[in-house]
């Protein structure tokens, strides 16, 4: 929604102030269209040979998420706590075997189920089940867990962020098309010399418009999409970060509550829930 408004007050103050000052809006109405298939088609060109499928594929895919809110928030991450929680309890008074059938077949499972929100996320149960079945093996001390957790997130988030990147080079690249655009204008003008005077004006006018595009179109449009992208990769880092630093600390001999808590101190404070609202919510779980 904030994505759409945001367009919305970039054109109004940019076209607004056009009109204010007598623009003319029949040279950009005239010039649009042809200036934005050079544009745009040089800019797609160039998107396609500068990344890879898997790349391509990623953002497709991630572009339509830009107008849909985070789905981080801190109901999600009191369930993701009090599932972790109910799971360090079970172990500490049943022993670690007690979990196995848990982690083999999560959607079978009533500790996972009783969480959906969490089940229903398919990378981020993969990664609680995988490590958690490391500590049932018994095999790795906390250091080695530890830096293969940062492997993972690390090779998670480099992967999140290809596509605000890839979205980025292209908004970067948008004013160099533009200025394309207005380069070939202005050829045809000098094509032209010949012609009135007003008429030779209303061609460099229409040139213009493409470097009026393309810097408008980087800076208004497209850098501001991969931004965004960029910070809800970074929240859905953070939220693996969470999972780390809570079996981390139970594998270090900490208690269930303690070990929560030093999940929940490694979250963004916007949605970091407080320790008595992460204590009622575990307790009205259970």
């Amino acid at each position: 929604m904030f994505v759409l408004i945001g367009y919305v007050v970039v054109l109004a103050c940019v076209l607004g102030a056009y009109a204010v000052t007598g623009g003319n809006f029949g040279v950009l109405a005239h010039a649009v269209p042809h200036e934005m298939l050079v544009i745009a088609g040089a800019a797609a060109g160039a998107f396609l040979v500068g990344n890879s499928n898997k790349t391509i594929s990623a953002t497709v895919k991630a572009l339509p998420r830009v107008f849909k809110g985070s789905k981080q928030s801190k109901a999600r991450y009191l369930a993701l706590m009090a599932l972790l929680y109910d799971i360090l309890t079970k172990v500490r008074k049943e022993g670690m075997m007690a979990i196995e059938s848990d982690i083999e077949d999560p959607h079978k499972s009533a500790l996972f189920q009783k969480h959906k929100l969490i089940a229903a996320d398919h990378h981020l149960l993969e990664f609680v089940t995988d490590y958690l079945r490391m500590m049932v093996s018994g095999n790795m001390n906390p250091h080695e867990i530890e830096s293969l957790m940062d492997q993972e997130i690390e090779t998670h988030h480099h992967e999140a962020v290809a596509p605000a990147h890839a979205i980025q080079k292209v908004g970067d690249a948008l004013p160099a098309f533009g200025i394309v655009a207005a380069v070939l204008g202005v050829v045809k003008t000098m094509a032209s010399v010949g012609k009135p005077p007003s008429e030779l004006g209303a061609m460099i006018a229409s040139a213009l418009v493409g470097t009026f595009l393309g810097i408008l179109l980087s800076y208004g449009f497209v850098s501001p999409l991969a931004a965004l992208l960029e910070q809800k990769a970074d929240e859905e880092t953070k939220e693996l970060q969470c999972v780390k630093a809570t079996l981390l600390a139970s594998l270090q001999g900490y208690a269930p509550a303690v070990a929560v808590e030093f999940g929940r101190k490694v979250l963004y404070s916007t949605e970091r829930p407080t320790f008595i609202e992460l204590e009622k919510h575990v307790k009205q779980k259970r």
